[in-house]
């Protein structure tokens, strides 16, 4: 994928400000932060979105994840919470097309806000909502087992 500006930072020929680094992933400070210390941890392995993940890399990707965020409120950030963040797809806002998590620090009172949607929650028809999900999930199974 030499197209990918993720794999080149991957692979050590891109440009990044890495906070970790793993057989598995490797962790950047966001371009254009949200707030201070924005963390995108991507695998080293390319899959432009989630259907293209491998479970193992996408474990290892919020096992990352977790961890710097734990880290950030042992540092001098001193956050009082994280939003991990995965667009998927570029309906979810997604525009660059390697999976990747946003570690978002966040402080009591910074104002950051995510979105409307995230903001204004109602249920849509849960139980009808389910059933379509477990029927994805039923045919993700089968398709697995081919």
């Amino acid at each position: 994928m030499s197209s990918c500006v993720f794999c080149a930072i991957a692979d050590g020929s891109g440009t990044a400000t890495r906070v970790y680094e793993d057989d598995e992933v490797v962790a950047f400070l966001d371009i254009r932060p949200i707030a201070r210390g924005h963390t995108l941890v991507i695998p080293r392995v390319h899959a432009a979105r989630l259907e293209d993940l491998d479970p193992a890399s996408g474990a290892a990707v919020f096992r990352a994840g977790q961890r710097i965020a734990r880290a950030m409120t042992r540092s001098e950030l001193a956050t009082d919470g994280t939003n991990l963040v995965l667009n998927d797809g570029r309906a979810a806002f997604q525009t660059v097309f390697h999976t990747h998590l946003h570690v978002l620090p966040r402080w009591n009172g910074d104002r950051v806000r995510m979105g409307i949607g995230l903001v204004r929650r109602r249920p849509h028809d849960p139980e009808t909502t389910a059933a379509l999900i477990r029927a994805g999930l039923e045919r993700l199974t089968a398709e697995e087992h081919q």
